[in-house]
């Protein structure tokens, strides 16, 4: 592939109208129809923060392993209920991107807007640092395997800066195709605003705009694992554009993975409502004298649950809250590690079904 320099246009792109193909039209469609049954479906489990952690910490995993960051789930389940131990370097970042994606969650529900400076909030979570935009020339996208550079962004800070403040304009108007969705993540990356964390960043716009657009209430659509099963595929159709001008393809591939996650999704939703509805009743039948809804809720709400989380919910003592976990293990309900001085309860069918 040969160096492409950036000459990168304001938004809205001036090959709007060939964007809008009747192929497009078509899949944009589909997608918002398979993002509506999502929506709907959703609010079936009305403790929306059994989705949100479950569905949020995986997408933080996935989005990490794009960038060769990688670690399983159970250890940033494990990393992530043990404060006090040390953290590995991998789940750190992973971690640190799952806060980002409820930062931009929260900026969303109290404003309903994107600005500049939100996106750099987002992006020095993830990175743990506040570098900010880049102010020194000489970043450059290099292909991994021939070690060639194939693509130069805007070295000048201002010109970074006034095409931030362009993406944000049109991010914030009052178009809300998903299409747009697909040009604004084009666009992003292609600014490659920030010395590190472009890619997490652009994949929690991606969540963000789904959101401000009102086609979820929640965040619980990601497509890094559709990406990742098609790696080759979504750098290719950025140098398409690029070099060539031709957007239809890269839209069409966009739309396809919104309308692939959002089934997805969907079954995993569901998955997890009949397990929860499963393990209410069982535990109903099983352990009569302990049982709330509550208690159910927390060990669905976090996978990896510890005696702290019970004593705060539930209002109730350590010992009470002990041996509650422990009469759920017995009934097996839960299985349990220790890691250090800290007892951990996992819920290992959500575990499961979370890992499907």
């Amino acid at each position: 592939m040969r160096n492409v320099k950036s000459e990168i246009p304001l938004l809205p792109p001036a090959a709007l109208r060939k964007i809008e193909t009747l192929s497009v039209l078509r899949k944009e469609a589909a997608a918002r129809q398979a993002l509506a049954e999502l929506k709907g479906f959703a609010p079936a489990i009305p403790n929306q923060n059994i989705l949100i952690n479950a569905i949020a910490l995986q997408e933080a995993k996935e989005s990490s392993a794009i960038e060769n960051i990688v670690t399983t789930q159970d250890e940033l389940y494990q990393n992530f209920t043990v404060k006090s131990s040390p953290v590995d370097s991998s789940a750190k970042e992973v971690i640190n991107y799952r806060e980002a994606m409820y930062k931009g969650y929260d900026i969303i529900k109290k404003r309903q807007a994107i600005g500049v400076n939100d996106i750099v909030k987002i992006q020095e979570t993830i990175i743990e640092n506040n570098a900010g935009i880049r102010r020194l020339p000489g970043t450059a996208l290099v292909s991994g395997a021939a070690n060639t550079v194939i693509y130069t962004p805007p070295q000048d800070y201002g010109e970074i800066c006034r095409l931030l403040d362009n993406f944000c304009v049109y991010l914030n108007d009052e178009e809300n195709s998903l299409w747009k969705m697909a040009v604004l993540h084009y666009q992003f990356e292609t600014i490659h605003p920030f010395y590190d964390g472009n890619g997490r960043t652009g994949r929690i716009l991606n969540i963000l705009y789904l959101l401000l657009k009102n086609y979820l209430d929640t965040p619980i659509l990601y497509l890094s694992s559709y990406i990742i099963k098609s790696k080759n595929t979504y750098y290719a159709l950025f140098q398409e554009i690029r070099e060539k001008g031709i957007w239809e393809n890269w839209v069409l591939y966009i739309l396809e993975g919104i309308e692939a996650t959002s089934r997805q999704t969907l079954q995993k939703v569901r998955a997890i409502k009949n397990l929860f509805e499963l393990t209410l009743e069982r535990i109903r039948e099983g352990c009569p004298k302990i049982y709330s809804k509550e208690l159910v809720e927390i060990i669905f709400e976090n996978p990896y649950s510890k005696i702290d989380f019970l004593v705060h919910k539930l209002d109730i003592n350590r010992k009470t809250a002990s041996k509650y976990l422990k009469e759920l293990e017995e009934n097996h309900f839960l299985s349990h590690i220790q890691i250090g001085k800290e007892v951990l309860y996992i819920n290992t069918a959500l575990m499961e079904a979370l890992k499907k």
